[in-house]
């Protein structure tokens, strides 16, 4: 019995030896790509921040103000949700946070009286909305890991086209923000109007990104534009929502790379304290192996010798007559 214990236990070190091997390589690749992810959202921002800069000064001139990017609706009365994670899982809490985060903005939408449009970027957000009974307007996959402009440009181009037609009100966005490999963060924020964006940039809700940046009344600088703010702003605005949504991707891309290295680290440290767990239980179910052998051993040989002594063979012995 204590033999066959010790042959289950090996055969589970065993799995666990190969199950740790896999978390560690999948650690030390999301580390690597950490670095990759941190080097394109720097290569990104500066022109992201440029975009919001100049869209920013257009804003303020009365020909900007007209441009329908700029318009406060009366009443929400459908809103697109852009909701960003991940295509895979094993990265910890990543993508249900954002799916959570989703879920209460959308309740919040509804709440007002809005119809919302899902616009899911990553299979996880289709996957988890789908099972949930509602199905997204626009769904893109395979495109979490390595985002590039293209993949930004087709997922401005759904929302874009709608809101220029008149069919959507707002623009919100969800994702992870990446500020540094210790901290992360799930932003929920709206991209258009504009001009409400802006009002929130005022009030410092979150100086992360784009138009949210403080820009002071006192600040204001009046320019001359060839052609008109109107005519830039019609070539512009698709350029910086497309930029936005990019900063977004590479942003939770990067988030999505930390996780998956905290995760696979706590799953390769778990996979080290139950192999010396299931060692130490081993060693003493084959310490028990032995004793018990050992025992057998020694209670045959005393069978034994019992045996011998009590079969009733008579031994002769002899007595010298001189020592009478």
């Amino acid at each position: 019995m204590a033999g066959g214990q010790e042959r289950i236990l090996r055969r589970r070190i065993r799995s666990v030896q190969s199950t740790k091997k896999i978390t560690r390589a999948m650690e030390l690749i999301a580390a690597s790509r950490i670095v990759r992810a941190q080097q394109a959202i720097a290569a990104a921002r500066p022109y992201v921040e440029k975009m919001a800069e100049v869209v920013g000064h257009l804003a303020d001139t009365p020909d900007g103000r007209q441009h329908p990017l700029f318009r406060e609706p009366q009443q929400t009365r459908r809103a697109a949700v852009i909701v960003i994670a991940g295509d895979r899982g094993l990265s910890g809490a990543y993508n249900s946070s954002v799916l959570r985060a989703a879920e209460r903005r959308i309740q919040e939408l509804e709440a007002i009286g809005a119809d919302v449009a899902l616009v899911a970027v990553g299979r996880k957000v289709s996957s988890h909305f789908r099972y949930r009974g509602r199905r997204p307007a626009s769904a893109f996959t395979g495109i979490a890991d390595r985002p590039v402009p293209d993949d930004a440009k087709a997922v401005a181009d759904v929302v874009m086209g709608s809101y220029a037609a008149g069919e959507l009100d707002r623009i919100d966005v969800i994702y992870t923000h990446f500020e540094s490999v210790g901290r992360q963060a799930v932003t929920s924020r709206m991209l258009v109007p504009i001009e409400a964006q802006r009002s929130e940039a005022g009030t410092g809700r979150d100086a992360s990104a784009g138009l949210h940046a403080d820009r002071s009344a006192a600040r204001f600088v009046d320019y001359e534009y060839e052609p008109g703010p109107a005519e830039l702003l019609d070539l512009l605005l698709p350029s910086w929502l497309q930029g936005e949504i990019l900063a977004a991707m590479l942003s939770a891309s990067a988030s999505e790379y930390v996780a998956r290295q905290r995760a696979m680290k706590a799953a390769t440290d778990n996979a080290e304290d139950l192999i010396t767990t299931l060692t130490r239980v081993m060693n003493r179910a084959r310490q028990d192996a032995i004793t018990t052998e050992i025992m057998e051993i020694v209670g045959g040989a005393e069978a034994l010798r019992a045996d011998s002594d009590d079969s009733g063979t008579s031994i002769e012995t002899y007595e010298d007559p001189d020592a009478a």
